[in-house]
C-alpha cells in the first residue's frame, strides 16, 4: 500500500502558507467623487432643457468661410493627426492586454548532439546499454526534437482581465482627448477668423478716418493760406493725421500674423484667406440654451475623459490588490523527439509534459505594497482631478454667460457713443468753420470718434468670441 503521508502533508503545509499569504491582502477602499454640480447655471432662471452643445459646428457658424476652414483643418491639422495616431496605440494596447490572459501556443523546433566523457556517470550507463539489440549509443548522440509548447496564467482573480478592461477605458478616454481637441480647435479657429474680420473692419475704419483728416488738414492749410488760421493749428492737424497713418502699419501686420496663424491650424502654408469683411458689424448673437449642468457629463469631452480615466485608475487598484494573492501557472508541451530524424515522426517518439505552479508572495512584499500603494494614490488622484475639471466646467459656463451678456449690453452702449461723436464732429467742423470754435475741439473730436469707433470694433468682437466661447464650454463643437 502507498504511504500517501507525505503527500497529505505537502498539500497541507502549502494551504497553510496560501493561507498566510492571503491574511496580508489590503481591503479595497476606492475613494468616491463627493461633488456634485447644481441644478441650473442661473439661479434667478428655471432650468433651461435644451442645449446648444446639441446643435453641430456647421449650423452654429453659419458663414461658409468659417465652415470651410474648420472642414480643412479637421483634415490637415497636425496635432489633431498626432493624438489620432496616439489613440491608435491605446488601441493596440487593448490588443495586448487582452491576448495576456489567454494560453500562449509556440511552435518550437530544436536539435542538437551530445556526446558524455567516457568515465562520467551518462557516458558510463551509454556504454553498458543499447538502443537497440546489438546497436549500441551513436556518438555523438543527436537530439532532434519538434512540438507545440503552450503557457496559460490561469486569471483566477481578474487581474490580466481588469488589466484589459483599464486599458479599454485609457481608449475611450485618448477618444474624448481626440473630441476636446476637436472642440478646442473649432473655437479657436473661429476665434480666430472673428479677429481677422474686426481687424479688417478696424483698418477700414483707419483708411476711413485718414481721408477724413485730409480733408481737414487741406481745410486748415486754405484757412492759412487766407490768414485765418495759423502754422500751429496746420502742425497739428498734420500730426494727427500721420499718427492715423502710422496706425495702419500696425493692424497690416497683425492681419498677416492672424492670416498665417489660421493657416496654421489648418495645416496649411500662408495664405491669403476669403472672408466677408463687411458682414462683421452685422453679425448677430441668439439667444444661447445652456441646457442643464448635468448636461456637461455628456457635452463636455474633457469631463468624459476624466470619467474614463477614473474608471481605469479604479481597475489598476484591483489589479495591484491581485499581486498578494496566489498565481498559478500551467505549462504543457506536446511533440516528437529522437535521436535520428528518420525515428522523428513515430508513435514512440512522441513526448508531452504537463505542470502546474502555484506560488504566492510570503516574504519581502515591498514591491507589491508598494505598486498597490501607487495606484491607490493615483486613483485618489483622479478622483480630485475629476471632481476639478467639473468644477472647472460649471465655472467656465457662468464666466461665458456672464460674459456675453455685459458685452452684448456694451456693444449697443457703444454703438450710440459712435453715433453721438459722429454727430459731433459734424458740428466741431461746422462751427470751426464759422469761428465758433477752436481747432483743438476738432482735433480733440476726431480723436475721440476715431478712438471710439475702434473701441466699437473690439467690443463687437469681444461679443463674438463670447458666443464662440460659451458654445465650447457648453461642449459644443466635437460633433
Amino acid at each position: 500500500m502507498t504511504n500517501k503521508k507525505p503527500l497529505y502533508s505537502t498539500w497541507v503545509l502549502l494551504a497553510l502558507a496560501l493561507m498566510v499569504s492571503s491574511c496580508n491582502v489590503p481591503e479595497t477602499a476606492l475613494m468616491e467623487v463627493s461633488q456634485s454640480a447644481p441644478v441650473r447655471f442661473d439661479a434667478a432662471t428655471a432650468p433651461d432643457s435644451l442645449n446648444a452643445a446639441a446643435v453641430q459646428w456647421r449650423d452654429y457658424f453659419d458663414d461658409p468661410n468659417l465652415t470651410a476652414l474648420i472642414d480643412t483643418a479637421l483634415q490637415n491639422n497636425q496635432e489633431l493627426n498626432i493624438v489620432l495616431q496616439e489613440i491608435e496605440v491605446s488601441r493596440s494596447e487593448i490588443l495586448e492586454r487582452e491576448g495576456e490572459y489567454l494560453p500562449f501556443v509556440n511552435l518550437a523546433a530544436g536539435m542538437g548532439a551530445e556526446k558524455p566523457g567516457r568515465y562520467t556517470r551518462a557516458g558510463a550507463v551509454e556504454d553498458q546499454l543499447e538502443i537497440e539489440p546489438g546497436r549500441a549509443f551513436p556518438e555523438p548522440m543527436g537530439d532532434f526534437q519538434v512540438g507545440a509548447v503552450a503557457s496559460w496564467e490561469v486569471d483566477i482573480w481578474r487581474k490580466l482581465r481588469n488589466a484589459k478592461d483599464a486599458a479599454r477605458l485609457r481608449y475611450l478616454a485618448a477618444n474624448e482627448g481626440k473630441n476636446f481637441l476637436v472642440t478646442s480647435l473649432v473655437a479657436e479657429i473661429a476665434r480666430s477668423y472673428y479677429e481677422l474680420m474686426a481687424l479688417d473692419n478696424l483698418l477700414n475704419t483707419v483708411n476711413e478716418n485718414v481721408v477724413i483728416q485730409t480733408e481737414a488738414l487741406n481745410k486748415v492749410k486754405l484757412q492759412k493760406a487766407n490768414a485765418r488760421a495759423t502754422q500751429l493749428a496746420v502742425n497739428r492737424f498734420e500730426a494727427q493725421l500721420l499718427n492715423t497713418r502710422n496706425l495702419q502699419y500696425g493692424i497690416r501686420q497683425q492681419i498677416t500674423e492672424t492670416e498665417n496663424r489660421l493657416n496654421f491650424l489648418v495645416g496649411r502654408y500662408p495664405d491669403t484667406l476669403p472672408r466677408n469683411k463687411e458682414a462683421f458689424m452685422n453679425l448677430q448673437i441668439d439667444s444661447i440654451q445652456t441646457g442643464l449642468p448635468s448636461d456637461l457629463l455628456e457635452n463636455r469631452p474633457d469631463i468624459r475623459q476624466a470619467e474614463y480615466q477614473l474608471a481605469a485608475a479604479n481597475l489598476d487598484v484591483e489589479v495591484a490588490r491581485a499581486d498578494f494573492y496566489p498565481r498559478l501557472d500551467i505549462r504543457a508541451g506536446l511533440g516528437f523527439q529522437a535521436f535520428n530524424p528518420t525515428f522523428l515522426i513515430n508513435p514512440e517518439s512522441i513526448v508531452f509534459n504537463l505542470a502546474g505552479d502555484l506560488m504566492a508572495p510570503l516574504i519581502n512584499k515591498k514591491a507589491i505594497q508598494a505598486r498597490y500603494n501607487r495606484a491607490s494614490s493615483m486613483q485618489v488622484q483622479a478622483v480630485y482631478q475629476y471632481e476639478q475639471t467639473v468644477l472647472m466646467a460649471y465655472t467656465d459656463i457662468l464666466n461665458q454667460l456672464n460674459k456675453l451678456k455685459n458685452i452684448s449690453n456694451s456693444v449697443g452702449t457703444k454703438a450710440q457713443e459712435v453715433a453721438l461723436l459722429n454727430e459731433s464732429v459734424r458740428i466741431a467742423n461746422s462751427l470751426y468753420r464759422n469761428a465758433r470754435a477752436d481747432y483743438v475741439e476738432v482735433l480733440l473730436t476726431q480723436e475721440e470718434v476715431l478712438d471710439a469707433k475702434m473701441e466699437l470694433l473690439e467690443t463687437k468682437l469681444l461679443q463674438l468670441t463670447a458666443k464662440v466661447d460659451l458654445y465650447r464650454a457648453l461642449g459644443g463643437g466635437w460633433r
